[in-house]
């Protein structure tokens, strides 16, 4: 199995910033993409920014020129950087990994329990 632990959220004036790391564990073989998606009450689940094993990174529009995506491909960690935060950021935030276990011959796609985040003065 493969699991993933987040850890950074809580609550941030407007304007403030929050780093949510996670990391991946287990009998993994390789990780292809890793990334963050957010549910807010009452709404559907959705992309943050997604990075690849490469290093590219791709991001929400909401959120370009605010969050940035890292990860440390030693580690099977995966940063988000959340700067100039808005009420609108308020949801729980959840970790994704595109990953292949040792012995499988298919890639898929594993969650993390999420983190709330809560942007309020």
């Amino acid at each position: 199995q493969v699991q993933l632990v987040e850890s950074g959220g809580g609550l941030v004036q407007p304007g403030g910033s929050l780093r949510l790391s996670c990391a991946a564990s287990g009998n993994i073989f390789r990780i292809n993409a890793m990334g963050w998606y957010r549910q807010a009450p009452g709404k559907e689940r959705e992309l943050v920014a997604v990075i690849s094993s490469a290093g590219t990174a791709n991001y929400a529009d909401s959120v370009k020129g605010r969050f940035t995506i890292s990860r440390d491909n030693a580690k099977n960690t995966v940063l988000l950087q959340m700067n100039s935060l808005k009420p609108e950021d308020t949801a729980v935030y959840y970790c994704y990994c595109n990953a292949m276990k040792i012995g499988s011959m298919f890639s898929l796609a594993y969650w993390g329990q999420g983190t709330q985040v809560t942007v309020s003065s």
